[in-house]
């Protein structure tokens, strides 16, 4: 999936996804009114997003994980591939798209699309007593990859998924959320 993909509105309505379609509506928004202003709009849409916290609040995505890492007696959990990446290269993204004379549109920034098992794989090295799933049921359907190509085109580079998941867990450890 590339820079033309949009999430779908009617899906985002029918299970009750309101972050994504509020985070869909606006971004429409913006491109209509850049459209009818003539302003210069640049987009970057980030999947799953990892790192460090910078509060001790959980986002969305760092619950997703969490969910992953605190099992407490869930035999088989879903095995999908996710599209990933580290807060920290999101600010690389957005600093690279403002700077860059030659930005134009939206920028998917995606580093890794990666089956749950392999997330689950790289924590489980660092951290070996935290409660993990018994196993992984495979996914039946279409799992979509994004790609970044554009924005690797402009320039944008982004971290190793051991340094993301390292860190991620060591945040949520430092704030409390795991132990």
């Amino acid at each position: 999936m590339d820079e033309h993909c949009w999430s779908d509105e009617e899906y985002c309505r029918a299970t009750e996804s309101w972050y994504c379609l509020s985070k869909t509506l606006a971004e429409r928004e913006a491109w209509a009114y850049a459209e009818k202003t003539g302003l210069d709009v640049v987009t970057v849409c980030p999947p799953l997003v990892f790192g460090p916290l910078l509060q001790p609040t959980v986002n969305t995505s760092s619950l997703f994980l969490i969910r992953y890492l605190k099992c407490d007696g869930v035999d088989a959990m879903d095995d999908g591939v996710r599209n990933m990446v580290d807060v920290r290269d999101v600010a690389d993204a957005l600093m690279l798209a403002y700077k860059s004379p030659e930005a134009a549109g939206r920028y998917i920034c995606s580093a890794h699309a990666r089956k749950v098992s392999e997330m689950v794989s790289v924590v489980r090295s660092l951290h070996p007593n935290l409660n993990y799933p018994n196993e992984f049921v495979q996914l039946v359907g279409d799992e979509k990859v994004f790609s970044s190509e554009k924005l690797q085109r402009l320039g944008w580079k982004f971290r190793m998924l051991e340094e993301t998941m390292k860190d991620s867990v060591e945040s949520y450890m430092s704030a409390g959320i795991l132990s």
